[in-house]
């Protein structure tokens, strides 16, 4: 599977091609798919580009772009969009318009209050293990961890020279410390120097992977990427073959 991450914490002034408003993340989810993503992961933005979990932002993006592609819809709940544990479940709560799946970051505060109001709402976790955290240790004792969707391993280190290197340490962390019965899928991905070097390994390793504006503004050769959609196929050649295509 090949998840597309439309642009994350970025704003415009990262770069002209980060999409905003829910009419340019609508497009740039058709021109993904287009292209061969499977998946979505998008971050609701207000209209001053501040990640929200309001049902006021999160709402018209979802709707905006399942009118034009019909993969699966995620969103983020990342601590940053709303700090305090509690509210960040209640927000959950309060959605009028549901994602297909959420991700949760599973060494902040409040991971477990979360997921578990996504899953009350019949939503699917993405279970984020950020590398140089507690996460796998934490989700190892999880009570949700049998019911996540899949695990979202995170490939803090952004230098192109050792984060493959990070990602096997971090998959063995997330193997070591596995809970027991059936596991979680795991997909794979890195962020800016570190995201071409990790998506090649989770296309060796057979893993689920990802790409996309949030992980990176630059193509494998250092040139910028003018969208989401040229990210997605220059991910055809780290082995990673969308599964609709």
């Amino acid at each position: 599977m090949l998840q597309v991450c439309l642009n994350g914490p970025r704003t415009a002034a990262d770069s002209g091609a980060v999409p905003m408003s829910p009419a340019a993340l609508a497009e740039a989810a058709r021109q993904a798919v287009a292209a061969g993503a499977d998946d979505i992961h998008v971050h609701p933005k207000t209209p001053c580009g501040r990640d929200s979990l309001s049902p006021r932002v999160v709402g018209p993006v979802l709707e905006a772009i399942r009118a034009v592609v019909d993969v699966p819809v995620g969103v983020t709940t990342g601590a940053w969009a709303e700090p305090d544990p509690g509210r960040r479940a209640a927000r959950v709560a309060s959605w009028t318009v549901l994602p297909d799946h959420a991700s949760v970051n599973w060494h902040e505060p409040g991971a477990e209050s979360v997921a578990a109001a996504l899953l009350e709402r019949g939503i699917g976790v993405e279970a984020g293990i950020w590398s140089g955290s507690a996460g796998a240790e934490l989700f190892a004792r999880s009570v949700s961890a049998p019911r996540v969707l899949r695990v979202l391993a995170e490939v803090r280190d952004t230098d192109a020279r050792t984060a493959a290197g990070t990602a096997r340490t971090l998959l063995a962390a997330l193997s070591a410390a596995a809970p027991a019965g059936p596991r979680p899928p795991v997909l794979l991905h890195g962020e800016d120097g570190g995201a071409w070097p990790v998506l090649r390994l989770a296309g060796e390793r057979g893993l689920a992977g990802r790409i996309g504006i949030e992980d990176t503004l630059l193509l494998p050769d250092g040139t910028p990427g003018a969208s989401n959609a040229e990210l997605v196929v220059a991910a055809r050649r780290f082995g990673l073959r969308p599964s609709r295509t």
